[in-house]
C-alpha cells in the first residue's frame, strides 16, 4: 500500500468509528502486512485487493480469547432436572 493508501484508509476508518485513536501503521519493509491500531494497540491487518480494475480494501480483525469478558452465568432454568 502506498503512502496515499493509507492516509485515505486511516481518515474513512477514523470517521467510520468515530475516534481519531485510529492509526493505519504501514510496514518496517515492503511486503510486510500493515496493521491497525488504537492507542498502540494492534486490533487487526489491513490488506489492499486489485481486482478488474477495481480497488477494495479489507481489515481483519483480530480479538484473542484472553481479551474477552468472562462467559455470563446462566441461570438455572425452571423445571429443570439436576
Amino acid at each position: 500500500m502506498t503512502p496515499s493508501d493509507i492516509d485515505r484508509v486511516q481518515t474513512y476508518l477514523r470517521r467510520l468509528f468515530g475516534t481519531a485513536r485510529l492509526k493505519v501503521v504501514p510496514p518496517p519493509k515492503k511486503g510486510l502486512t500493515v496493521e491497525v491500531s488504537i492507542d498502540d494497540e494492534v486490533i487487526g491487518t489491513l490488506h489492499r485487493d486489485e481486482e478488474e480494475g477495481e480497488v477494495s480494501y479489507s481489515m481483519n480483525v483480530i480479538i484473542l480469547e484472553e481479551d474477552l469478558p468472562p462467559v455470563p452465568k446462566t441461570p438455572a432454568r425452571a423445571g429443570a432436572r439436576k
